[in-house]
């Protein structure tokens, strides 16, 4: 089967490697930019998505690439604790949870892809213009580069004016919130929804905090900040405020240093310094908090979706990456063990867009973060203790069932099947 992934981030990466394991061969990704770089700042692995990439035999070199949290600790803004848990191998699961540089993560895949699918397997300066439906197979469509022409791949390749037409059997839409794929069959969308939280990230190299294994989410609703540390000495942060500026999806803006400071000035917690942190920073990059509603279908014709293609959603719970990590890999699990191709489609899309489409609507109420919105909305001015403001059963309930909304609580996650296609399985068409 002729297999063709449209873009080369963490989803469209683990795709090619999770169909390859399933026992496809002919799959190729198809990239706009004409060179990969290792762009982006820090992201977290959560058990579930581990598991996968420990499953693709991936899992020793993701240890070395970041950072495992044995801690996730939520605070108001004034430092004080409301809810501490432990994470990973510390919270009982078979597979850590791990902090990455995104951009390190994405080249380790890379790599990872070319050595096992070849060196021709993914192939840059692609833009993906529309993909013609065919019954027995999609025309994925692209424009090359200065208008030249490409070498293509996948099932059969014509190119005239610098348009390249590959011939696919399946085409798989990993291009991110903008997907022109989404857009073709969403002509009326229109931009992301923005709700109205600007978030600022960036790295620094600055001395750990806490125990030195812990991640730290302090703020509610209005302000927030979030810390961790993703190895090789730098901690990640994500620094967030509602502002009245306009939308600007661009995702790598970078901005002055001194007027984020300014907005956490008060923030010296004693244990984290949030303005001393911010101003050691090399760059800070400027986005809006943006996602997409919820569609009926990501299949159409050959073509289906992965990650923020298929569910753009707000950055609450650490699970945007994660996310795209198993579309993948039940996508492959699903094409390499079931009955036909279109039963196939059929049961990826029924497993993954309800989990995804109630994962969007916990995002939008602030998932795991709603005992930070909770304890401002009652104690503003902060707490002597914390069960005065909320009880233990119901913090422990928003915990849990996030978990279990995102499906990574320890007790499901470590007794399922494994999304591995037994060896020797028949691949359908």
């Amino acid at each position: 089967m002729a297999i063709v992934i449209v873009g080369a981030g963490i989803g469209g990466l683990t795709a090619a490697l999770s169909l390859h394991d399933a026992g496809f061969r002919e799959v190729r990704v198809y990239e706009r930019v004409d060179e990969i770089r290792p762009l982006g700042v820090g992201i977290n692995l959560l058990p579930h998505a581990v598991r996968e990439l420990t499953e693709l035999g991936l899992g020793d070199r993701l240890g070395e690439l970041g950072a495992a949290p044995g801690t996730l600790a939520y605070y108001n803004r004034h430092g004080q604790q409301i809810w501490s848990e432990p994470r990973g191998l510390a919270a009982g699961y078979r597979w850590p949870q791990l902090s990455v540089h995104r951009g390190r993560l994405q080249m380790e895949l890379l790599a990872a892809v070319r050595d096992r699918l070849g060196t021709d397997s993914v192939i840059t300066g692609h833009r993906l213009i529309e993909v013609e439906h065919g019954a027995a197979a999609d025309i994925a469509r692209f424009a090359t580069e200065g208008g030249a022409g490409g070498t293509g791949g996948a099932g059969g390749t014509g190119s005239v004016g610098g348009v390249v037409d590959v011939v696919a059997e399946l085409v798989v839409g990993a291009d991110g919130i903008h997907s022109v794929l989404r857009k073709q069959h969403q002509p009326d969308q229109g931009a992301p929804i923005w709700n109205g939280l600007t978030l600022w990230r960036g790295t620094a190299r600055v001395p750990g905090f806490l125990d030195g294994a812990t991640m730290i989410m302090a703020g509610d609703a209005e302000q927030k900040f979030v810390a961790y540390p993703i190895g090789n000495g730098l901690i990640n942060f994500i620094a967030e405020r509602r502002t009245g500026a306009d939308a600007n999806a661009d995702w790598n803006r970078a901005v002055p240093k001194q007027p984020i400071v300014d907005l956490f000035r008060d923030w010296d917690f004693g244990w984290l310094d949030v303005p001393g942190l911010l101003a050691a920073a090399d760059e800070i990059l400027e986005y809006p908090m943006v996602d997409r509603d919820p569609i009926d279908t990501w299949t159409h014709g050959r073509s289906t979706l992965i990650g923020d293609a298929a569910h753009p959603m707000y950055p609450n719970g650490s699970n945007g990456a994660s996310q795209a990590i198993i579309d993948a890999r039940t996508l492959a699990f699903h094409l390499g063990s079931a009955p036909s191709f279109a039963s196939a489609l059929a049961a990826y899309e029924s497993e993954r867009r309800p989990a995804t489409t109630a994962l969007v609507s916990s995002n939008r109420r602030q998932g795991p973060e709603q005992v930070m919105v909770l304890c401002h909305e009652r104690a503003p001015g902060g707490f002597t203790d914390i069960h005065d403001v909320m009880t233990p059963e119901e913090l422990t309930a928003i915990a849990t069932g996030y978990k279990k909304a995102a499906g990574f609580h320890p007790d499901a996650l470590n007794n399922r099947p494994s999304l591995s296609v037994p060896q020797g399985a028949s691949v359908p068409r």
